[in-house]
């Protein structure tokens, strides 16, 4: 059982007593012909339901209402463009809706037995109807439209209507393409020098053949009948790469799907893992994995190596190399297996094993020359998963920037990497190279272990509560920092943005509350006040033979900043709103259907940091410069525009007609150009001990290069900057108390 968000294993008496109770009410006993492996998913469904009813923090009532929820959000999964059903498949499956409840409680599959072949049969039947749509030329002088709001369209009522709305799809798409097409083809004649580097939609390869184009007086423009036919080619492949991910998912992925439309009635957070689901989590959490350390994709009926992992044993090996083909597995001295045309994660099941274990791969490298790679497995830690800092200067005072992706822990090795101990770690580095503020960066950072958030705040302040936790029908309890050492009592400021939830968003409000630092970002953070435990459900099974039955991620408690406040749905609220592009999309836990209410409760007893005397007139300068900085009123203009588009749904496949819109959007979007292409005009380095590693990896080199490249661009991290030097007092004086914590003390 993993504790997400947490204070770990505080529940445990309670998981215990679910344990106890499921010998006694279900005597599950996978070795009697009752519950062999047919009737795996119904055990499945009867675990999930028993453990979300007695570990749920206000478990939803499984009635009419929920069923008719569960219908929704299912059917829109299978199909959420409405191109594979028919309306009267809808009107089929809708006897169902108020029955859904009535099948969870007697574990009765007809439903998803019904849907599933359904869908199966229909995708065999949409093959066929692409294949014949992509056949033939578009016709882009006939007037028509197609709407792309797919949830307000109605289900094709027949194979005639369905096979209509799987042509406009299509032809939407291949005009975007051929018109990006002819407008390359335009510009190589005209000479308009890397006119196509301003196209997103091209890869690098294809921009990398329109820059020979451009050079080569030799090179004959493609006619429209040419182009036109590369169009359906192209699409066609997409389609073909498309329904090839599809046909590799089993039965038991789509039962997956079904299970979680059932769990997220529940509330948004509430999850099912599949056995393949929990390790991918558990790696994301840690940060780390047993295996070779390469990144795989699916690349037709091949497995391709797409990244090299730096430091992992594939990396060291310097054998294989992105780009190279598996074609075969072998384990040590085993037989080699051709896994060519398994699905990809079973070939990743194949490669990936424990530490000191060997595995031989057959790869076709790059120059067709096959190889066979022999590599020892070992532990790797995905680099980008871990805490970074960066050193920049401004007005001759250093400063640093923390950027921590998640609140990650190793949940079953106390000694393994944790964000707790790494920003203490980012945070001593810094204060050795002399930096007179820290801008800790939380944005788009989903959250973590709580324990981690809990060390963390804990480094900025003497001591005191971080953070209040409820469970049902349960007094709260406060979570405090014990340690009276502070690591940074220097200027903070805490950077946020509306994904960043959870863990961050405890972290910002703890600083907030003590008026530690300067929350600066998004009008309000995602919202998520809520904390999750993952439950291994093989715990409640005795002598197996069903195989792995995945774990359920379920709510079981809320937490309240130590001012009372939920942050759940209102979030944090910034000190210094910036404007942002998305902030007027719909993203946030508000947004969510089934999402827990907000709530306050007592606030818990803390002292308010005394060094603030700055504050507010740090937030009033950066106020001002936000509101008369022309980069931010442009950012603020384009939030706007991007809103105002994402209501425009419909589309016309007239081509004359389709490029005029275009043109205008592509006219509005030129002015927002200056966004992407500001620079902040701020060198930012790394810290000594990194330097001496980038020297000798190449990858790590290219990495933070690229990350500094980023730092030098945002807008947000040079605000950050400004607000850290209207913070720096203008002269400290330094008292030390034997046995105590430094004080700064203003003059």
């Amino acid at each position: 059982m993993n504790s997400i968000i947490s204070f770990m294993k505080r529940n445990y008496k309670i998981l215990i007593a679910v344990v106890c109770l499921s010998a006694t009410l279900f005597a599950f006993n996978i070795n009697s012909k009752k519950s062999i492996d047919p009737e795996r998913d119904k055990l499945l469904l009867e675990l999930l339901t028993f453990v979300i009813e007695k570990g749920h923090y206000n478990p939803a009532v499984v009635d009419d209402n929920f069923s008719k929820g569960v219908y929704k959000d299912y059917i829109a999964a299978l199909d959420p463009s409405k191109r594979f059903f028919l309306q009267s498949d809808i009107n089929e499956f809708s006897k169902f809706e108020l029955e859904l409840d009535d099948q969870l409680i007697n574990k009765d599959l007809t439903f998803f037995n019904l849907t599933y072949d359904r869908l199966m049969l229909r995708m065999e039947e949409s093959k066929k109807i692409f294949k014949d749509i992509l056949s033939k030329p578009f016709d882009y002088s006939v007037e028509e439209d197609f709407n792309v709001d797919y949830d307000k369209a109605p289900y094709a009522k027949n194979s005639a209507e369905l096979k209509e709305k799987w042509r406009k799809q299509i032809k939407l798409s291949t005009l975007s393409s051929f018109t990006d097409k002819q407008k390359l083809e335009a510009d190589r004649k005209g000479g308009k020098e890397a006119a196509f580097n301003t196209n997103s939609s091209l890869t690098d390869k294809q921009k990398e053949e329109e820059d020979k184009k451009l050079n080569d007086p030799n090179y004959v423009p493609k006619s429209d009948a040419v182009l036109e036919k590369e169009t359906r080619e192209s699409s066609l492949n997409s389609l073909n790469e498309s329904f090839g991910f599809m046909n590799d998912l089993k039965r038991d992925d789509w039962f997956t799907l079904y299970i979680n439309s059932i769990m997220s009635r529940f509330d948004p957070h509430t999850t099912y893992f599949a056995p393949e689901e929990k390790e991918r989590f558990d790696v994301s959490m840690s940060g780390k994995l047993e295996g070779i350390g390469a990144r795989l994709q699916k690349k037709n009926d091949y497995t391709e190596i797409s990244e090299l992992i730096s430091g992992g044993p594939a990396w060291r090996g310097k054998q294989l190399e992105a780009g190279d083909l598996v074609m075969k597995v072998a384990q040590g001295n085993g037989v080699p297996v051709d896994v060519v045309g398994m699905r990809l994660d079973d070939v990743v099941k194949k490669i990936k094993g424990p530490k000191g274990s060997e595995v031989r791969l057959t790869v076709k490298k790059v120059d067709g020359t096959i190889q066979v790679i022999s590599i020892i497995r070992d532990i790797v830690e995905i680099e980008e998963t871990y805490a970074k800092s960066s050193v920049v200067e401004k007005n001759g005072v250093k400063y640093g920037v923390i950027y921590l992706p998640k609140f990650y822990i190793d949940f079953e090795n106390k000694d393994g990497r944790d964000a707790g101990k790494d920003i203490a770690l980012e945070v001593d580095r810094l204060k050795k190279a002399g930096v007179k503020g820290i801008a800790l960066d939380v944005r788009d950072d989903g959250g973590g272990s709580l324990s981690t958030v809990v060390d963390i705040a804990g480094l900025f302040i003497e001591q005191g509560p971080i953070v209040q936790i409820k469970s049902a029908g349960k007094k709260k309890e406060i979570l405090y920092d014990t340690d009276k050492k502070i690591e940074w009592d220097g200027p903070l400021v805490i950077m946020v943005n509306e994904f960043s939830a959870s863990a961050s968003e405890i972290l910002a409000a703890a600083i907030q509350d003590y008026k530690r630092g300067i929350i600066i970002g998004s009008k309000q953070t995602y919202g998520k006040g809520t904390v999750q435990n993952v439950i291994d459900l093989n715990q409640f099974v005795r002598n197996s033979s069903a195989g792995d039955l995945g774990a359920l991620k379920t709510t079981t408690q809320k937490f309240y900043r130590i001012n009372g406040g939920s942050t759940q749905l209102e979030g944090v609220s910034s000190d210094v709103v910036m404007p942002d592009r998305y902030a007027y999309l719909k993203m946030g836990e508000r947004d969510e259907e089934n999402a827990m209410p907000w709530d306050k409760i007592d606030p818990a007893p803390y002292a308010v940091w005394t060094n603030t005397s700055k504050f507010d007139q740090a937030i009033d300068n950066s106020k001002k410069r936000i509101e008369n900085n022309a980069q931010f009123k442009l950012i603020e203009e384009n939030a706007k525009w991007i809103d105002s588009r994402s209501n425009e749904n419909n589309y016309s496949l007239n081509i004359d007609k389709f490029k005029i819109a275009q043109n205008q959007i592509e006219e509005t979007a030129k002015k927002f150009r200056p966004i992407v292409d500001y620079k902040n005009n701020l060198k930012f380095t790394s810290l000594p001990y990194e330097l001496e590693g980038i020297s000798k990896d190449p990858v790590l080199k290219e990495k933070r290069e690229r990350w500094h490249e980023s730092l030098a661009k945002d807008i947000y991290v040079e605000e950050a900057l400004n607000i850290l030097d209207d913070l720096q007092p203008k002269s400290i004086v330094k008292t030390n108390i034997p046995g105590d914590k430094k004080k700064l003390v203003k003059s």
